[in-house]
């Protein structure tokens, strides 16, 4: 089995690189190596190393500063998908692409299915959402569409990495709690790409997150309380919340953006696992 990895240097891309099957060859590309954008060089690539399956982790993941390059996150978030979904027909390839809880336009107040109507509020929403019809208009039936939300991994930046430096640096931070969603370790969604892999049978959209639902002020309180407990901080810093009007960004953002994962676990035989667990497994390794 070989795996073709775009965006290989993000978050998601490490972690599949390191929970990789002992079976699987991997051959994972990133920037400058490889613009899933650029047509050609997309299929030459696909071509020469004719992989089994594809997993695009590679994004536009600016939201706020999509807002004033919407043809740049538009190039890569929706033409690069239907690029790499017209290569892949060419080999045969299977194609997984990762997709966002931004598609949707939060006001459900109960979880999103994989076919509940999307309504993106923003430049970055949109252009995802483009990309995952690009590649359900090019690779009905060989792909797989998998929503996910909140990652977070001890690769990279990320909302926890961010907590952590601020609450070193500062003695009072301010964090909204009117946007409720999913914490995820990229782990969990490791693990369900892999069970994708070894379905190729299975083609459609699918949601994969932690379990349970929080605010980005419950989450950000969580961070410090398993950090102290795990002595990676010594000190508490003073965690205020604030509505999301306090805080004003170029980019709307869901106000709850939970998505409903029950296909995606009957398929594979997946469990959930609780966001806060999860978040203490990641903060053990991160302190080793």
């Amino acid at each position: 089995m070989k795996i073709l990895v775009t965006g290989a240097q993000g978050q998601l891309g490490q972690t599949l690189q390191a929970l990789a099957p002992a079976d699987v060859k991997m051959v994972c590309v990133d920037l400058p190596e490889l613009d899933i954008a650029e047509k050609n060089p997309v299929q030459a690539m696909v071509q020469r190393e004719a992989p089994d399956v594809i997993v695009n982790c590679a994004a536009y993941t600016a939201v706020d500063l999509a807002e004033s390059e919407p043809e740049v996150a538009r190039r890569v978030n929706a033409d690069g998908p239907r690029i790499l979904a017209a290569a892949s027909i060419d080999t045969g390839a299977r194609l997984i692409h990762i997709s966002t809880d931004f598609v949707f336009g939060g006001q459900a107040g109960k979880p999103y299915s994989p076919d509940s109507i999307a309504d993106p509020l923003s430049v970055y929403g949109h252009s995802k959402w483009e990309g995952e019809r690009g590649i359900r208009e090019t690779l009905p039936d060989s792909s797989i569409v998998l929503r996910t939300a909140w990652l977070y991994s001890e690769y990279g930046g990320n909302f926890v990495s961010t907590m952590l430096r601020l609450f070193s640096e500062r003695d009072e931070i301010s964090v909204v709690n009117d946007q409720t969603g999913s914490p995820t370790w990229c782990h969990s969604v490791a693990q369900a790409i892999f069970g994708f892999v070894g379905e190729p049978a299975l083609a459609g959209t699918y949601h994969w997150t932690d379990s349970g639902q929080t605010s980005w002020y419950d989450f950000a309180r969580a961070i410090q309380e398993e950090a102290v407990k795990l002595g990676m901080i010594n000190k508490a810093t003073r965690i205020v919340p604030i509505p999301s009007s306090d805080y004003p960004t170029p980019a709307t953002r869901p106000a709850y953006s939970v998505l409903d994962c029950s296909s995606t676990a009957t398929e594979l035989g997946l469990q959930q696992t609780p966001w806060r667990q999860n978040l203490r497994g990641m903060l053990e390794v991160l302190a080793q």
